[in-house]
Parts: structure tokens; sequence; C-alpha cells
């Protein structure tokens, strides 16, 4: 089952940055928006602190009893990109 999960940050020259996530079984697709950019990236690499902050988000959600399963296959797909 694929689940969505998305949050907003801002960078350090203070420009909105919209991080989606979608996540399966076997892999996890992001996707990166500024909000000074028309588009969506989705070529570039996530951050360990983009790695950090999907698992805290399953891990909040997993405490109110979802996503374990989720959080399981994250560790395991950071695991084998070696963040």
């Amino acid at each position: 089952m694929r689940r969505h999960i998305s949050w907003t940050t801002r960078t350090a020259d203070g420009v909105k940055r919209e991080v989606r996530v979608n996540v399966d079984a076997h892999r996890a697709k992001w996707q990166f928006k500024r909000a000074d950019e028309e588009k969506w990236n989705y070529d570039c690499p996530p951050t360990t602190e983009e790695w950090d902050m999907l698992e805290e988000i399953l891990s909040r959600r997993g405490q109110r009893g979802r996503q374990i399963n989720v959080q399981e296959n994250v560790r395991k797909l950071r695991a084998r990109h070696g963040v």
C-alpha cells in the first residue's frame, strides 16, 4: 500500500521548500518543490536530514497505531541507499 507523506521547510535563503515522499514496500519516491519554482524536482537525492524527518514523522504516526510496517520499510530503504 502506498503512503503519501509531506512537509514544508525553509531554505537558508528563506524560500519555502515542500518535500513529498511516496513510500511503498520496495521504494520511496522523493519529490521536492521550492516556492519560487514552477516544477517539481524528482531527481535530487534526499539529504540525511530529510531521511531523519521522514523517520520522525512515521514514528509519530506509529505511536498512534499507524505506519508501523512503513517505518520498517523506510529503515530498510535508507540502509540500502547508505544514508
